[in-house]
């Protein structure tokens, strides 16, 4: 997994799985947040376009993300959701977890 950050955009790319998962994605979740705070902006957009695959793990830190997020006044929303991540969502459970267009 990779993540991309441009001003209030983050585009994810990979798989959002335990596996593809790394202390350096992380990490950037992290860093993207803080630039969208210290920017003033109130909202950010996950670009989930080139999300390949994800699985209850991925989904969990997804989730905690963006409560995060919340919990520091910003909006995260996500975008392009791909039909494999939507079912995803669905057979795990996660299908209301997530505001997304």
């Amino acid at each position: 997994m990779k993540i991309c950050t441009e001003g209030t955009v983050a585009h994810l790319q990979g798989d959002l799985t335990h596996s593809g998962v790394t202390h350096n994605i992380i990490n950037s979740l992290a860093v993207s947040l803080q630039r969208t705070v210290s920017g003033g902006d109130k909202n950010i957009r996950i670009d989930c376009e080139r999300t390949r695959t994800a699985d209850f793990n991925g989904l969990q830190l997804l989730f905690v993300w963006m409560q995060s997020a919340r919990f520091r006044g910003v909006e995260p929303e996500l975008i392009n959701l791909p039909d494999s991540l939507r079912q995803s969502m669905q057979k795990m459970g996660f299908e209301h977890c997530f505001t997304s267009n």
